[in-house]
């Protein structure tokens, strides 16, 4: 058994927290009533998380010195993203125990290795290939198709650092224009809908899931999640499956979500996985206050070697992500019936920038 396996806060204890946006802030608020601490280590002094904690290190990733104290007045470590840099996870692992597992990051912070992860287990992707040149992308877009998808391997997220190419498109120009050697190209998927689970893995094992989320999407930012999703109990099964499966390979401790695309299939509808976030997530939001748990709330009872709890939705649950100017328009959620409101404490909005969420709770007997 490693020492992070060992891993038993008690009240009082204290949790590092990586980064210092939004999902660091509701997950130092889930610690909060649980009697547990937090600290926030992030580079950006307006971090909304460092609002709700006694303590933050405002410092670069890359001042070890900065790291090394942080470690020094923490219990456990985890992240609320996942581009840690490895060199800064490598010296607090050194340090104390972090929570997933620092090597976890290398396989999800590469779209590539993802990709290979997932298809090594046998789960169904996207085709997709290697492309670290023009020549390499002509070749895939032969063996692949058009449309297609072009994606950076490391550091893309919310549409950033990809590019659709479809037919009548200039390989050479999209290539250039994404500034990068390192992609993958994935086939375009004619998905039906896209879902997510989201899922908590304590150390010894045991997984729960929450209920698979449908999520639409604006300028590829998740714009709404709705629990559950509109699919049959046997594909949703298959999904939670899936996301069990993954947090095992892995060894995860933590909560994580995996995304995937509906498809029909020769034999009815089925799921891909899209992409695997180890972390806390915007499609969890939902269970704030749609579930006898939130997704925070697991995430720091299975970082903190605490018994998982079974979730148990409310009811039918919608939840809005307020991005940009939707902000300004928050004093109108505070009269829905149903509705609650929260805000992320951000400095301006700006296009693309979430700045909050509403959840909405109807009766588990609406249709």
């Amino acid at each position: 058994m490693t020492a992070s396996n060992q891993v038993k806060l008690k009240p009082g204890d204290t949790i590092g927290i990586l980064g210092g946006g939004q999902l660091g802030r509701m997950l130092a608020m889930a610690a909060a009533r649980l009697g547990l601490r937090c600290q926030v280590f992030s580079p950006d002094p307006d971090s909304p998380a460092f609002d709700v904690v006694l303590n933050a290190t405002c410092a670069e990733y890359a001042d070890v010195e900065a790291l090394e104290l942080f470690a020094n007045d923490v219990d456990v470590i985890t992240y609320e993203f996942e581009n840690v840099p490895a060199a800064s996870a490598m010296i607090l692992a050194a340090r104390r125990p972090v929570l997933p597992d620092r090597k976890i990051l290398e396989t999800t912070q590469d779209r590539l290795a993802e990709k290979d992860f997932v298809t090594r287990l046998g789960i169904g992707t996207a085709d997709y290939a290697d492309i670290s040149s023009v020549a390499a992308l002509r070749d895939a877009i032969a063996r692949i198709g058009l449309p297609a998808v072009l994606k950076t391997r490391r550091f893309g997220y919310d549409g950033k650092g990809q590019a659709i190419i479809r037919s009548g498109d200039d390989p050479d120009l999209v290539w250039e224009n994404l500034a990068t050697r390192s992609a993958i190209l994935e086939a375009f998927i004619p998905f039906e809908r896209e879902i997510s689970v989201v899922a908590a893995r304590s150390a010894d094992g045991q997984v729960e899931c929450f209920d698979v989320t449908e999520n639409e999407h604006s300028d590829h930012i998740l714009k709404i999640s709705r629990a559950p999703a509109a699919i049959s109990d046997v594909l949703a099964a298959q999904a939670r499956g899936i996301a069990e499966r993954i947090a095992h390979a892995l060894n995860y401790v933590g909560v994580l979500a995996v995304e995937m695309f509906v498809v029909q299939g020769d034999d009815g509808p089925k799921v891909l996985v899209n992409e695997i976030a180890p972390r806390v997530h915007n499609s969890g939001h939902w269970t704030l206050d749609g579930a006898s748990i939130s997704q925070f709330e697991q995430h720091v009872r299975a970082i903190a070697g605490w018994p998982l709890g079974k979730p148990v939705r409310h009811g039918p649950v919608t939840m809005t992500n307020l991005i940009g100017d939707d902000i300004n328009d928050y004093e109108r959620w505070l009269t829905v019936p149903g509705a609650t409101l929260h805000l992320y404490g951000k400095g301006p909005a700006r296009p693309g920038r979430k700045m909050g969420h509403v959840t909405q709770v109807a009766s588990p007997k609406t249709p």
